[in-house]
């Protein structure tokens, strides 16, 4: 190995970030891959010529770092695509994000009632705290639509009850979309505008894959190296630095050295692979930290069109998939045969249980039956499939984990010249941006001194700006919006117009002249025994107190009411951005 050799465990989106991001520092790494593709769970599977995504990776960020190394590699391969999907529910299809009359039939009115009501219910009366993901749904979208729209699905995916899974995922997964986010945007625009990452997404060709086998290449051209099937079985430690790794190469074992270690491998397995052990309590949190995994049932189709969606979210509690991607649908490309359909039916579960050990024959049939029964294709025309399997999918926020991560988190962060990225590397739920900027940033930390905080990038951009603005402006902001005090304006306003009609009344009186201020006179219309006269004067200073009273009062008060009123619509249109949202996260 050369001097201050670089070894990257995992050739996922992290990984190969990684690597491509040490070839620019004149780096040459060893990238360590167990499986024979690269690109982790964003890897293109194929079968006989049909090529398949595995979970459907939209292709959008608002980092620019991200974005550059997309362009560098892939430039014009990318396919700019409309994004189109439905909710199945109760034998019904739904638009989303969802659309007021679309809910309204596919509902009926009676049930989208009942979804008001509870609504204003969950409105009034809230959950005072939010530990879990249920409470937050329903503190914000009422108890009826979180389970009409949001419990059967999520509870698919993550395998356990939304009142287990932690809210603190789903504020980390949406808290872009927040009250001082929409305050901000009132007053901070971007110099530019950023597509919305609802209506439409940017897709390679031939699917992910092709740019992970991209940056392969390039890495590779570069002068780093990529070793597939190299699964690491042991990681040696000499106290708190790495000097090496065991592999096993078909059976065969190898060792591999270096002067610098970045891994994206389930930090679970990676405390249990190290030797000599980590300390007890280490161990026990990294057992106890959980995955959730997922395989596709990919389903060859005889028509050349099924539905328009590019996917649809399947929230009938009555079969098993969680999820059904129409590859041709996201690019022509990934379909050989026009005149066919492919489609790739996701089924949520935990490795070696009942859907996992399932044989794929088995797999594939219910699939069909599943297919039919929804009212997608019929069962006779799926007339081939194939099962990928993608284990360690999605990390699990638990009730307990962030403790169990928190005495991992203090033990990884003592390794001198090892860092740990990515979703799994990180046990975060990361989207395919965040996952590559760890491994960028790791590169920059070990290399160059850098000190970026690898465990809290889950943000975009933006987010950073409207964080680092907003100590800036967060005292102009609270002098705009503070409630104004109506009994100190109404004397403040009294103590003016007194003062003001005294003055003005003896600077009349004291001109003089053969008719005294007569049109300030007239005020004695409206203010009984008033004059321009120095009496007048004194009367004077009585309504002007009175009447600057009552108008300081009454504006102060229509203003905190008026301004209430804006905060509590910003708020709705927040939560309507969230909802909006939400499925894309879960």
């Amino acid at each position: 190995m050369p001097k201050d050799a670089l070894v990257i465990i995992g050739a996922g989106p992290a990984g190969l970030s990684a690597a491509y991001e040490a070839t620019r520092h004149g780096r040459t790494p060893v990238v360590l891959e167990k499986s024979r593709l690269v690109g982790g769970i964003a890897r293109t599977e194929t079968y006989k010529g049909f090529r398949f995504d595995m979970g459907g990776h939209r292709f959008f960020t608002k980092s620019p770092e991200v974005d550059q190394l997309w362009r560098e590699v892939l430039s014009t391969d990318f396919l700019h695509r409309g994004r189109l999907s439905r909710i199945f529910y109760k034998s019904k299809f739904f638009s989303y994000p969802l659309k007021p009359v679309n809910a309204l039939l596919g509902l009926g009115i009676f049930e989208s009632c009942l979804i008001l009501c509870s609504y204003v219910r969950w409105k009034l009366f809230p959950c005072k705290v939010e530990e879990t993901f249920e409470q937050w749904v329903t503190n914000r979208f009422g108890k009826r639509l979180f389970l009409t729209f949001f419990k059967t699905y999520t509870e698919k995916v993550w395998g356990i009850s939304c009142s287990e899974l932690k809210a603190e995922w789903a504020a980390q997964r949406i808290k872009d979309l927040s009250l001082r986010t929409a305050v901000l945007s009132m007053f901070l625009r971007p110099k530019n505008t950023i597509k919305t990452l609802i209506d439409s997404f940017d897709y390679p060709r031939l699917g992910p894959g092709m740019l992970w086998e991209a940056v392969r290449r390039e890495v590779e051209a570069r002068g780093g190296s990529i070793r597939h099937d190299s699964d690491v079985t042991k990681i040696c430690r000499n106290g708190t630095c790495i000097d090496s790794v065991v592999l096993n190469v078909n059976g065969n074992s190898e060792i591999i050295r270096g002067d610098h270690f970045i891994t994206s491998m389930p930090v679970t397995e990676f405390i249990r692979k190290l030797d000599p052990p980590a300390p007890s309590n280490v161990r026990a949190a990294a057992g106890k930290l959980k995955y959730r995994d997922f395989l596709t049932v990919c389903v060859i189709v005889d028509q050349p069109e099924l539905f328009p969606d590019n996917w649809i979210y399947i929230h009938e509690p009555s079969v098993q998939v969680g999820r059904i991607q129409n590859f041709k649908n996201w690019s022509p490309e990934m379909v050989p045969d026009q005149s066919k359909t492919s489609l790739g039916l996701e089924y949520f579960c935990n490795e070696g249980d009942a859907l996992w050990t399932m044989s794929d024959t088995d797999l594939v049939e219910l699939a069909r039956v599943e297919l039919e029964k929804i009212g997608l294709a019929k069962r006779d025309d799926v007339n081939d499939g194939c099962v990928f399997r993608v284990p360690k999918s999605y990390p699990v926020y638990d009730s307990d984990y962030t403790t169990y991560l928190g005495t991992v988190r203090e033990f990884m962060d003592g390794l001198e010249n090892c860092r740990t990225i990515g979703r799994n590397g990180l046990h975060r739920y990361n989207n395919q941006d965040h996952s590559m900027l760890t491994g960028m940033y790791a590169v920059r930390n070990l290399l160059l001194g850098q000190t970026y905080e690898l465990w809290s990038v889950n943000a975009d951009k933006e987010y950073h700006e409207e964080q680092s603005l907003a100590p800036a402006i967060e005292e102009q902001l609270a002098a705009v919006f503070a409630r104004v005090d109506s009994l100190a304006m109404g004397v403040a306003s009294g103590i003016i117009c007194a003062v003001a009609l005294w003055a003005l009344t003896m600077l009349l009186v004291l001109k003089g002249g053969y008719v005294v201020g007569p049109h300030l006179a007239l005020l004695g219309q409206f203010f009984p025994g008033y004059a321009v006269t120095p009496v007048g004067s004194i009367l004077g200073l009585f309504y002007g107190s009175t009447v600057g009273f009552v108008g300081g009062f009454a504006l102060a008060a229509i203003r905190n009411v008026v301004l209430f009123v804006h905060w509590a619509v910003v708020a709705r249109r927040t939560e309507q951005g969230s909802l909006k949202h939400l499925l894309e996260y879960v």
